[in-house]
């Protein structure tokens, strides 16, 4: 069996292949819904996909922001003006 080259993402890498998809699938979207695929064929396939990935990068987002606030704070407090 081959081996494949294991290849890992940052957390910047997730983000912006996020917003790429995001993007993508909303220029996509009526085109995916007008193939009408499989397993139901309801015309909201494109739709249900961006709305997934949507939610996907919302929380994506959320971390990102959780994690500046938490470093806002932290700096705020090691600065000489800054609550201990």
């Amino acid at each position: 069996m081959a081996q494949v080259p294991q290849r890992f993402f940052d957390a910047l890498a997730v983000r912006t292949w996020c917003g790429l998809s995001l993007r993508a699938l909303g220029r996509a979207r009526e085109e995916i819904d007008a193939i009408n695929v499989y397993p139901v064929a309801d015309g909201d396939t494109g739709t249900n996909l961006y709305l997934t990935v949507e939610s996907a990068a919302a929380a994506v987002e959320a971390v990102f922001a959780a994690h500046e606030l938490d470093a806002g704070a932290r700096g705020a407090s090691e600065s000489p003006g800054g609550a201990s």
